[in-house]
């Protein structure tokens, strides 16, 4: 693995029905530990509508060898024994460096969706972001000159358009597009 990117581990489960809150309380120790390893960034879990079964886990780390010592260690490898008897089809991690771990397909015999779908999704998504986040933030650029220069006011706008959008409205809006994307 290249070790000069942002890499990402998705997991798939599909938890057995009678198993769900058991695999809940396991899902919180897991995160809670992840976090804790060297080069962790952030994690989100796409938990499923209703009443499914499959989750869908997106671990990202500063680099892929970080992410390797976690997916080798002895940690993880223990978290994985412990779960498989509540998972009806195993344990399927899959590592990503590209930036489209949005759009992973919820199994690996689909096929990810045309790119001009995970474009115009993450258009729409981004555009009006880009709209109301300077609108937001220009009275405290009025109020503090300083941060609003062209440069200074250009990387606190964009810091406020990407974290939300990383951490919260991408996964959120693919889960509820996933039958347009994927159709």
């Amino acid at each position: 693995m290249d070790n000069r990117t942002v890499v990402t581990l998705v997991i798939q489960h599909k938890v057995r029905a009678e198993a769900l809150a058991q695999y809940e309380a396991w899902l919180k120790r897991a995160v809670t530990t992840a976090r804790q390893q060297p080069g962790h960034l952030d994690v989100n879990v796409i938990r499923p509508d209703d009443a499914g079964r499959h989750f869908t886990t997106v671990v990202r780390f500063a680099d892929a060898t970080q992410l390797q010592a976690w997916v080798d260690s002895a940690e993880r490898q223990a978290l994985v024994s412990e779960v498989l008897p509540l998972l009806e089809d195993g344990d399927h991690p899959r590592v990503h460096d590209d930036p489209e771990f949005w759009f992973t397909p919820p199994s690996a015999t689909m096929a990810q969706p045309p790119r001009w779908k995970q474009a115009l999704l993450t258009y729409l998504v981004i555009c009006p972001m880009t709209l109301i986040v300077p609108q937001l933030l220009a009275p405290v650029f009025s109020r503090y000159p300083s941060l609003g220069g062209p440069i200074s006011g250009n990387l606190i706008s964009n810091l406020f358009v990407i974290l939300p959008v990383v951490f919260y409205i991408m996964p959120w809006v693919t889960r509820r597009c996933a039958a347009w994307l994927r159709g």
